[in-house]
């Protein structure tokens, strides 16, 4: 029976860009499914955050990625919205008490691509083409690749980047293919980078959903749309960057796939000038899924020089 009293009223709350809007609505739609809820019931509460205000510097320096949940997760706190919906590699490695990680959608392709009308590939690009990211990780990764490659800031969401690129603020960019996919516009990729030459975030590619910890109506709403395998490989990704997180300046990658009951992860922490890089792999049963991701945290952290961390 649909539900259309205030009781069952839900608020998701979300960041105001059209692939965030897209990744709410996405959750919207499999909870009105699940549950045979009443459209109008479910809302989509945009609000707007630190990390999309800031557009001038790296949000590294103001204070790292978390700054694209800080406002929802308050309102979250705050019982203002009932859920948060958030791309998950955004979110930073611990959530404010209270609050956790209660649900994933199906993981969408967690792979990189380069945009370019420069160069059909990364090698391909100029002798000291401009590429233009505030990703770290991605930063790193194409120095450790091509060290001749000149790397500006090129801030904003799909579509403003997109039309930098055209407009040639610079001769390439990096996105995730995730969000291209998900708003339409995976036609725009020139090349996908496979996952063994170009490693992604922790998260790329999963619409993770948060919810406060003690309630139970809403947990149980979204359990019904959770997409175990998925939310079992964000989890041993977020251990290993947790173990991190923190200390670790380094750029980080890492990335979990499941196959039955089986797990394999793959970590990396690379220098931000491309020159050192640290690796590491786990396989198991998934069960051990979180274990998998410290451990490999901790290798790492062991392995890496005092210059890495601070």
């Amino acid at each position: 029976m649909a539900q259309s009293s205030r009781a069952a009223q839900i608020r998701i709350g979300t960041r105001g860009s059209p692939l965030a809007l897209t990744q709410a609505n996405m959750v919207r739609d499999a909870l009105i499914a699940a549950h045979g809820l009443d459209p109008a019931a479910v809302e989509i509460c945009p609000i707007r955050t630190t990390g999309d205000r800031i557009t001038d510097r790296p949000l590294a320096d103001a204070g790292g990625k978390g700054l694209f949940a800080k406002e929802i997760e308050e309102a979250l706190s705050a019982g203002e919205i009932d859920l948060a919906v958030h791309s998950s590699k955004d979110l930073p490695a611990t959530l404010p008490e209270g609050l956790a990680l209660a649900a994933c959608l199906p993981r969408e392709d967690a792979r990189d691509v380069l945009i370019s009308p420069k160069a059909a590939s990364i090698a391909a690009l100029p002798q000291g083409a401009t590429v233009g990211t505030s990703s770290p990780r991605r930063q790193a990764l194409l120095r450790r690749l091509r060290p001749d490659l000149r790397i500006v800031l090129l801030r904003g969401n799909v579509e403003t980047r997109l039309r930098k690129i055209a407009e040639g603020e610079a001769d390439a960019t990096l996105l995730a293919l995730a969000g291209l996919k998900r708003l339409g516009l995976a036609g725009h990729a020139t090349a996908i980078l496979g996952i063994d030459e170009f490693l992604p975030a922790v998260g790329q590619g999963v619409v993770g959903i948060e919810t406060r910890s003690e309630d139970a109506r809403v947990n149980e709403l979204v359990a019904a749309i959770d997409h175990r395998d998925t939310s079992i490989a964000l989890a041993a990704e977020r251990a290993f960057l947790a173990v991190l997180d923190g200390t670790c300046r380094s750029p980080i990658a890492g990335h979990a796939t499941i196959a039955g009951e089986r797990l394999h992860f793959r970590g990396m922490i690379v220098r931000p000038d491309g020159t050192e890089a640290h690796e590491t792999v786990r396989e198991g049963h998934v069960r051990d899924a979180v274990a998998f991701g410290a451990d490999a945290g901790g290798e790492l952290k062991d392995k890496a020089s005092p210059d890495y961390f601070g």
